[in-house]
């Protein structure tokens, strides 16, 4: 797996190639669409102010159509109050004149009723052009000569003899008479007006119901127009989209044929690596035999030699100088000590490069795993160990994944024992497992209170053969390569957060299900 980047790039210019015009064909069409959308949201905010203009155009011309109706209304009414006195003023010189010429006193009672409605039209009338300088002053003479006449009547209903009839005779140009001349002259100029006046309102008011008609025409032309060159901009943005959409298309079943190339070769390439780790290392195992073997017998042939030495010791015989003796003695079981430490080191290497062409080659076979269950199982496994060296192991519940149980079981084993090899000398050890899950993806943290790593070695600790700090515990650097090795074919990877003499807390993440599609890719 570690030889990914050695191999050759076929047709990487050509791609590179591809891929420059394809992020050039990308951009020109992101900034088409870019500005594509700029215009259709200043085309739809424009729409909107119309609206706005129109909503506030029609409020406005409501509140005049309502102001306008109601100046229409009160001069109705004005008019209405103007009619009803000006008859009222009538009945009533009637009824007098009846009563003066027959002497009959229903007369007398009609004067008496007519005058308290012209009285009570006068003063709604009073009420209504309380605004107008102009008709309050007319009410004003009205209400007098109202009050004169009332004088006057009470004046001649008391005459007798030739007062009598003299009025009588002269009646056209009775006072009475006069003053109700001239409230009829003031009602019909009050009459006309309020008849000018309600000839402007209704002027007014038709000139906001043309200005209503022209603002709606020209929101609603307005409004097309939006509509329409919205609607044109979205169906060739929807057309561009469409074709960006082929397009992608497209590229992406050419990009599907490449991954596919790409995966088969590194395929092809893993299992050539791990053909020649397993010959590589078969093949050294027979001279590493061979000189195991020699070995041997150069420690046999040693002592043989040490015994005849000791044997010439004893029977007095020529003993060897002492530059031979010390080479006997001394040299040589030290050189023979030498070399069959490095032989087992080596076989010990040869076997770990086995395990890991072994482990590569094993099919995966995903399953739901009680991750609680297992970590719990792990810390039982390696319940002397945590006892003997006071260490609290606490696991709190993990998530339920899918994905193979060797190959997660071997990497939350190998690091538990990680924590467990490399706590602080004198100090209880903590361990604790926990988990959490986010985004279909399970991160599982085992974090400890030991050693620590020192963060130049975050990455150093993953390389086979390779570690980190004092060298005081036994191991040959092979576990956590093994292990992120592992997490990479189970879709996932491994991560270290650690600072030196502040605990670690490595965290594997893993698909939450995983069925082993592309695990060799």
């Amino acid at each position: 797996m570690a030889g990914y980047s050695e191999l050759p790039d076929r047709g990487a210019d050509e791609r590179v190639e591809d891929g420059g015009r394809m992020k050039d064909n990308n951009i020109a069409s992101l900034g088409g669409d870019t500005r594509a959308s700029r215009v259709i949201i200043a085309m739809l905010g424009l729409g909107f102010a119309a609206l706005l203009v129109a909503a506030g155009a029609v409020f406005w011309i409501q509140r005049e159509n309502e102001a306008n109706a109601a100046l229409v209304t009160h001069t109705l009414a004005v008019e209405a109050s103007l009619g009803g006195f000006a008859s009222a003023s009538e009945r009533m010189e009637t009824a007098r004149r009846g009563l003066l010429l027959t002497g009959n006193l229903e007369f007398a009672g009609i004067v008496e009723d007519t005058q308290k409605v012209a009285k009570e039209r006068a003063s709604e009338l009073a009420a209504l052009i309380e605004d107008n300088p102009k008709q309050k002053a007319r009410v004003a003479r009205l209400r007098a000569m109202l009050e004169a006449y009332s004088r006057h009547y009470q004046k001649t209903i008391r005459l007798t003899g030739a007062p009598r009839a003299a009025m009588l005779a002269d009646f056209s140009n009775d006072t009475g008479v006069t003053h109700v001349r001239e409230m009829r002259a003031i009602v019909q100029t009050m009459l006309d007006e309020e008849l000018a006046l309600l000839r402007e309102r209704e002027a007014r008011q038709k000139q906001t119901q043309r200005l209503f008609l022209v603002t709606l025409i020209v929101t609603g032309a307005l409004i097309l127009l939006v509509a329409g060159v919205t609607l044109r901009l979205v169906r060739r943005n929807l057309a561009d989209l469409r074709e960006s959409r082929m397009e992608l298309h497209a590229l992406n079943l050419g990009l599907e044929q490449l991954v596919d190339a790409r995966t088969a070769e590194l395929q092809r390439a893993n299992s050539e690596i791990q053909r020649f780790a397993y010959i590589v290392s078969h093949d050294l195992r027979s001279p590493l035999v061979n000189v195991m073997g020699f070995t041997a017998e150069l420690e046999a042939a040693r002592k043989a030699i040490a015994a005849y030495v000791e044997k010439s010791d004893r029977d007095g015989w020529a003993a060897p100088d002492a530059t031979a003796r010390l080479a006997i003695d001394e040299d040589l079981p030290e050189a023979i000590g030498f070399i069959r430490s490095s032989t087992q080191k080596m076989d010990r290497l040869i076997n770990a490069i086995l395990q890991l062409s072994r482990q590569g080659r094993r099919t995966l076979a995903p399953e739901e795993l009680d991750l609680t269950a297992m970590a719990n199982e792990i810390g039982g496994s390696l319940h002397h160990r945590i006892e003997e060296t006071g260490t609290r192991f606490t696991v709190e519940p993990l998530p339920t994944i899918v994905n193979d149980r060797v190959a997660v079981e071997q990497i939350l084993s190998n690091l538990v024992e990680n924590a467990l090899k490399y706590l602080k000398p004198g100090i209880p050890g903590v361990i604790d497992v926990k988990g959490r899950t986010s985004l279909g993806r399970v991160m599982i943290e085992v974090t400890d209170n030991g050693r620590g790593v020192d963060p130049r070695d975050h990455d150093r600790i993953f390389d086979l053969f390779r570690r980190s700090g004092t060298q005081d515990q036994p191991g040959e650097g092979i576990g956590l390569a093994h292990a992120r090795a592992l997490a990479y074919r189970l879709g996932g990877f491994i991560e270290v957060a650690s600072a030196l003499g502040e605990g670690s807390t490595f965290t594997l993440t893993l698909p939450s299900e995983w069925r082993g599609e592309n695990e060799d890719a």
